[in-house]
């Protein structure tokens, strides 16, 4: 496993990714959180115009925690 970077250059890494980076349709997510840091990422996904659980994938996925994301979605006919 990658070694987790702890610091803003994180944040700024993800800033960059998305003003670059075209968007697509995901899934969403709920985690539990603090307040302060739900407030924190509304802020910043709304700036970047994604989900939070978005940011919260790519701040996860930049930070080295983990080395991909797997997306495996099945379309179901219903």
């Amino acid at each position: 496993m990658p070694k987790a970077t702890s610091n803003r250059e994180v944040i700024h890494s993800v800033i960059n990714y998305h003003e670059k980076k075209s968007k697509k349709e995901i899934a969403q997510v709920t985690i539990k959180i603090d307040k302060k840091i739900d407030n924190a990422l509304g802020i910043l996904s709304g700036k970047l115009h994604i989900s939070k659980n978005r940011l919260i994938e790519d701040i996860i996925l930049h930070s080295g925690i983990i080395e991909e994301v797997d997306e495996n979605y099945i379309e179901e006919n219903v």
